[in-house]
């Protein structure tokens, strides 16, 4: 495996207006080219602050972070080329059919012709939807248009995919789809970051993780190690051993 640097963040800082509290507070972490990297955490722990600043979403208000070598603070453009973003929210244009949100997002990252329309079809059966390809996703079920949300994430082949909770709310065979499909492109080179409440997901996927409670990153390493290391009997126990039970609504 490449032991590359894909992802440097060092010591960033998120202040949002009208707040005295950091929703992220000075976090300092790594993330090796071509693994799965879970940041893991409470419900307001600071993981899709965390997620926006990389990104480009958000500014931070101190500190910075390195991806693929450029700085958020100088090079977003850059940045912006080289990934894919899946967000919580969908973010498909609901009175267009399936290929034609991913022939319009493909056009926005310049695919363009017969090599797109190939691209799409290949993703779209991958991930079983072919034969739904000329419907509109406002027909489709809360598990495809997760499905297709993610095909627009990676038509462009990004060499880092950031995913905010990509299997929230989806039933199983959905969210297997999505794992798989997920593992097949990080085989193909992809460096994955992925946030997620389902401790059993992260633990079976991710080679890499940190777990972030109140905007401060409490833990990071390879799950199996880190499990051990703390006589958890699996991530979920560890996950709640470090972040207490209490509920965080």
């Amino acid at each position: 495996m490449n032991s590359t640097i894909a992802v440097e963040v060092n010591q960033l800082v998120k202040i949002y207006k009208g707040s005295t509290t950091p929703a992220v507070n000075n976090i300092s972490f790594t993330i090796d080219s071509g693994t799965i990297f879970g940041l893991l955490g409470p419900n307001g722990a600071g993981k899709t602050t965390t997620i926006s600043m990389l990104c480009g979403l958000i500014k931070p208000s101190s500190g910075d972070a390195k991806l693929l070598g450029f700085s958020i603070a100088t090079h977003l453009e850059d940045i912006k080329q080289q990934i894919g973003v899946v967000p919580q929210e969908i973010a498909l244009y609901p009175t267009l059919t399936a290929f034609e949100n991913l022939r319009y997002i493909g056009n926005m990252y310049g695919l363009k012709g017969e090599s797109l329309k190939k691209n799409i079809y290949e993703h779209l059966e991958i991930v079983g939807l072919q034969a739904q390809s000329n419907k509109r996703v406002e027909t489709f079920s809360g598990g495809m248009k997760r499905r297709i949300n993610l095909i627009a994430a990676i038509l462009h082949k990004p060499q880092i995919l950031f995913l905010d909770e990509p299997t929230v709310g989806v039933d199983v065979q959905s969210r297997n789809l999505i794992t798989e499909h997920l593992r097949l492109i990080n085989k193909q080179g992809c460096t994955i970051i992925y946030t997620s409440h389902l401790m059993e997901e992260a633990e079976n996927l991710c080679s890499d993780i940190a777990i972030i409670d109140k905007g401060e990153i409490i833990i990071s390493g390879k799950p199996k190690k880190l499990i051990a290391e703390h006589s958890a009997g699996n991530l979920e126990q560890l996950f709640l051993k470090l972040t207490g039970k209490k509920l965080r609504d």
